[in-house]
């Protein structure tokens, strides 16, 4: 008959057990080794990110000296014919050069919509410089673009602040000396985001304290409505108010009357 085999002692299966303290040393290795990895990840994102920037900025520069430096001088310090670039932001060459106001066909009360002469890369390569240069207004981050913000709210904020010169159907007006609200028909979310935030030609500044980013976006949502449904009334004889539709009136409402008694007149003789 065999011999059962002995039972391990207590002290045998003490020795079987792991030490707190090597648990504290695996966990201790693991985060540092986490840590490490993310540092090193971080690290190199980071440089790749600083490399792309600083390749934007060089590119900016080569397309400023060449095209904005005769009027905007050879550090954008400003000259006679044209303010300095210092500290206006991104935003503000994004509005500029991205509506094709900039560089001007010619000199004028105020620089005009027109075909962009740059591409998007090339926009965003001068606008990366000019930050470069001094603080000032970013590109509006996505979103705040994408209009679903407060749409009562931002008909009523476009009323208040907007409409005497853009006109409550965004139709645009003129001002003075030459000058005009340009109509809001065909204007993207981000140029008139950045509009608001620059105050291009003759518009104010409206920044964060002004009206909040979210108060923006209600706004554009607003501006997007009236560019979906350009005349839910009918036909809008132009968008200019109540002067144009009390003239529509007198010529063909009246002057119909007056046919019409004309007619009847005749008729009767």
């Amino acid at each position: 008959m065999a011999t059962p085999a002995p039972r391990p002692t207590r002290k045998s299966r003490a020795t079987g057990r792991r030490s707190p303290m090597a648990s504290a040393a695996l966990l201790l290795i693991g985060l540092l080794a986490t840590g490490g990895a993310y540092a090193a990840f971080t690290t190199s994102a980071t440089a790749e990110t600083g490399e792309s920037v600083a390749k934007l900025v060089d590119e900016g520069e080569a397309l400023f000296q060449a095209n904005c430096s005769s009027c905007h001088g050879l550090n954008a310090q400003g000259t006679d014919n044209a303010p300095t670039l210092i500290g206006v932001g991104a935003a503000a060459v994004d509005f500029q050069v991205g509506t094709g106001r900039m560089p001007m066909a010619v000199s004028g009360p105020q620089a005009e919509e027109k075909p962009p002469q740059f591409t998007d890369e090339q926009v965003a390569a001068l606008a990366t410089y000019v930050a470069s240069l001094g603080p000032g207004p970013a590109i509006p981050d996505e979103r705040y673009l994408d209009g679903e913000g407060d749409l009562t709210k931002g008909a009523e904020l476009f009323r208040i602040n907007c409409a005497m010169c853009h006109n409550v159907a965004g139709a645009g007006g003129a001002l003075t000396q030459g000058k005009f609200a340009p109509p809001l028909g065909d204007v993207t979310a981000k140029h008139a985001y950045e509009a608001m935030i620059t105050g291009p030609q003759n518009m104010p500044v409206f920044n964060d304290f002004n009206i909040s980013p979210e108060d923006k976006r209600a706004v554009i949502s607003y501006i997007k409505f009236i560019q979906d449904n350009p005349s839910p009334g009918g036909i809008d004889l132009g968008n200019l108010g109540p002067v144009s539709e009390g003239l529509f009136v007198w010529i063909f409402g009246l002057g119909a009357i007056i046919g019409i008694t004309i007619w009847l007149t005749a008729k009767s003789n």
